[in-house]
């Protein structure tokens, strides 16, 4: 009779313990998909990788970018270091909006506190998300805090939910049949793509019939993007980090009154804004070798150039550490150069071989 008992109640333990196990077995193989299905950006449109790649980071930083791609196209961190001994990173992504950069530089100061951050204040002229793919490229990469919730709030368009960021498969459900063999292999980990943030091109698109300006729908920025310029601003002189509001030297869309805001902008709460495009000649910008796409961005020449520049007049205005003397954040450095260099090299054979890039360009195989 006693036997007969002990033996009812362990059937309910192993049911137990059988739930248990299908229902990792469950989740294991929904995260799977999951890591499977979402973009990967190894190839192509890299910078939907750049977000996460900050967290691989092993050396301190100094200095700080902050933006859309007149951040992430136009500054090569490794030349500065190279040159002067700044350990720099740009946390940019495509069409990088305001309060993006906002709750990037939250995130950031988990981690670190810079001395100073540098904000391309290109991103300024949208006042509202507009395309659910450029949140993803900023967003996904994010790890997860009140800080990524409220970057999601801030940025969702029509027809996005909050829960298809919790779990991407509900986005990215319907890319099983445009998987790779990239997907595949980085399924479990990445490469990285970028050099401390900066997307390198070594291709030459000379600056020829830009287009014309878009339509000045408004002469002040947007008043949210005005309130999160400000919550940047009070941000960095809450932390004692010195805020410089920069411009790039290229073609874009900027109107002389969005300069002159700027300016005003900077004088009124002492900051420091640097309008590189005005000072191009004396950086040594030439657009019909230095951009990579008719003068929307620098290609690898021209940000050179302007890192030379900006690097030195860092060096010059504020105290900054030499990295170079350091010896344990030298060493990772010089494995971050051998890589920007290979790098750098690899492009330059694929221009000469091909006239184009094929493994880098826009239109590499995701």
């Amino acid at each position: 009779m006693a036997e007969n008992v002990s033996k009812k109640k362990a059937f309910p333990a192993k049911g137990l313990i059988t739930a248990v196990i299908l229902a990792v077995i469950s989740v294991t193989i929904f995260w799977l998909l999951q890591r499977l299905l979402m973009p990967k950006y190894q190839k192509g449109a890299i910078e939907g990788s750049f977000t996460e790649e900050y967290y691989k980071e092993k050396v301190p930083h100094d200095v700080i970018f902050f933006g859309d791609c007149d951040a992430y196209a136009n500054y090569s961190p490794i030349k500065m270091y190279q040159e002067y001994g700044i350990s720099s990173y740009i946390r940019g992504n495509g069409e990088q909006y305001i309060w993006q950069s906002y709750y990037l530089l939250r995130d950031t100061l988990k981690y670190e506190t810079p001395k100073i951050v540098v904000l391309a204040v290109h991103g300024l002229q949208f006042d509202k998300p507009r395309y659910e793919a450029y949140n993803r490229m900023t967003l996904d990469g994010m790890r997860w805090s009140k800080d990524k919730v409220d970057a999601i709030n801030a940025s969702m368009i029509k027809g996005e939910t909050f829960a298809s960021y919790v779990f991407p498969i509900f986005r990215y459900h319907e890319r099983w049949n445009k998987l790779t063999a990239s997907d595949f292999e980085h399924i479990f980990s990445k490469e990285v793509t970028s050099h401390n943030g900066y997307y390198m091109r070594c291709d030459v698109m000379p600056y020829d019939n830009f287009p014309a300006k878009a339509p000045v729908y408004s002469k002040t920025f947007g008043s949210n993007a005005q309130y999160y310029l400000d919550q940047i601003r009070m941000l960095c002189e809450e932390k004692g980090i010195k805020l410089i509001l920069v411009r790039a030297p290229v073609e874009t869309g900027w109107y002389s009154h969005w300069d002159k805001n700027l300016t005003k902008y900077a004088e009124e709460y002492g900051l420091k804004y640097i309008n590189f495009k005005a000072v191009s000649k004396e950086i040594g910008i030439d657009l019909s070798t230095d951009t990579y796409d008719t003068g929307v961005h620098l290609n690898i020449y021209g940000a050179e150039k302007l890192s030379v520049y900006f690097g030195k007049y860092l060096k010059d205005n504020y105290d900054l550490t030499d990295y170079r003397t350091v010896p344990a954040v030298a060493a990772e450095y010089e494995k971050k150069i051998e890589y920007y260099n290979f790098i750098k090299a690899d492009q330059e054979r694929e221009i000469k071989e091909y006239g184009e890039l094929k493994s880098y360009g826009i239109n590499a195989v995701e």
